[in-house]
């Protein structure tokens, strides 16, 4: 391999890309178009990046698998960089199997981060753990180690797991460190902000407060019977109980917590729950049913009650009954969530981590840009969506429809 390539290759390991465009700016051979590639995305030009990465690929012959995989993996984590989640999952596989064939373990590993980092963002975090316990980073240069503390600090903290997250942290700091890519050290420093910024809000007996992850996980750890409105699950200590796809009990659930230990008009019900201004028998009737549903559902938890003027939730042995709510509630609140992280979205990739439709989706993100709340640019599949981040808050961090264990 020539001296340009080795010093371009370098230069781009430790963080410089424009150390490594000087030197093969004016290239057009396969192996200096996939280092100009990387270098702008570095640079943060990702369209022009994909281009000149797919041309690289193109341009090694059937000889150079290693190099095309290489390419691949590159692309993927452009790919990943854009919220382009919808990018085929078993090209990055096969990329990675190709890898470990011919020997080149960092970035095999770095192909593996990638599909780890997608599972985490669309919520499949047994998936993910599963492959983060199949990888030893033992051989790892410090970089793809600080990388690999990243994705199992970010697992932590989706499962709620704030210990195993700052020991994660606190290695990728040190790695971070004896890898000297300023970048890398900045990632690691954003996602140690996310441990002091305020990630859910508990309302409990008229009262309202915003908790930081490490607050959740103690209400998760009391004796509280949790309505968790981030996740549509009510749990208690080891149980939970999912709602996810019954909104309608989950909301009649949500309303009898707040209300607790009170219990809460039959109207008020109907005006929560259906959303209907007026109740009338047919209303009533249907909240009979409906309370009766959810009365059979929460029975290992808690018994919804009748009373003369509507129902009372009443725990069977919690100590308190809280609801755990996103800090700022919207109707498209987990739309926002996702944007939250300043990154450019599609459609798609939004459709995927909020667990919806496309079409829902679109619906969403134009309903939040008529509101000024969001704005996108390009047209067509190149379409991407993005806000300014919301400040002080790290909504995504129980954005995913999964139960933490």
């Amino acid at each position: 391999m020539d001296s340009l390539i080795t010093a371009a290759g370098r230069a781009l390991s430790a963080g410089d890309p424009l150390g490594a465009l000087t030197r093969v700016a004016l290239r057009d051979d396969p192996p200096a178009l996939a280092l100009r590639g990387i270098a702008m995305a570095q640079l943060g030009d990702l369209a022009r990046a994909k281009l000149l990465l797919r041309r690289a690929a193109r341009g090694f012959g059937a000889r150079e698998a290693m190099a095309r995989a290489r390419c691949i993996v590159a692309e993927a984590e452009i790919a990943l960089v854009s919220r382009d989640l919808a990018w085929p999952e078993k090209a990055l596989d096969a990329a990675r199997a190709a890898l470990e064939a011919y020997g080149d373990r960092v970035n095999a590993a770095h192909a593996g981060h990638l599909a780890i980092r997608r599972l985490l963002l669309i919520g499949r975090l047994d998936e993910a753990e599963r492959r983060l316990a199949a990888f030893d980073p033992t051989p790892l240069p410090p970089a793809s180690k600080t990388a690999h503390a990243l994705v199992l600090a970010g697992l932590a903290m989706r499962r709620v797991r704030t210990r195993e997250a700052r020991v994660a942290l606190a290695r990728a700091v040190t790695w971070a460190r004896r890898a000297r890519i300023p970048a890398l050290s900045a990632e690691v420093a954003r996602a140690r902000r996310l441990l002091r910024t305020p990630a859910a809000r508990l309302l409990a007996r008229g009262e309202s407060r915003v908790l930081r992850l490490a607050e959740v996980e103690a209400v998760f750890a009391s004796r509280a019977l949790v309505v968790d409105a981030c996740r549509h699950v009510v749990r208690h200590r080891r149980s939970a109980i999912s709602l996810a796809t019954r909104p309608v009990l989950f909301a009649l659930v949500r309303a009898l917590a707040e209300a607790w230990p009170d219990d809460l008009a039959r109207d008020a019900l109907v005006a929560r729950v259906f959303g209907a201004r007026h109740a009338d028998e047919s209303h009533r009737a249907r909240l009979r049913v409906e309370a009766g549903r959810l009365r059979a559902l929460l029975r290992p938890v808690a018994a919804v009650s009748a009373t003369p003027a509507g129902f009372r939730l009443v725990p069977r042995d919690a100590s308190d009954v809280v609801v755990l709510a996103q800090p700022v509630e919207d109707a498209h609140g987990a739309i926002l969530a996702c944007l939250a992280d300043g990154e450019s979205w599609s459609s798609s990739a939004i459709a995927l981590a909020v667990g919806t439709s496309q079409r829902s989706a679109q619906r969403g993100l134009e309903a939040l840009a008529a509101a000024g709340r969001a704005q996108s640019f390009g047209r067509g599949r190149a379409r991407r969506w993005l806000v300014p981040p919301v400040p002080g808050f790290a909504t995504p961090l129980l954005l995913p429809g999964l139960v933490p264990e």
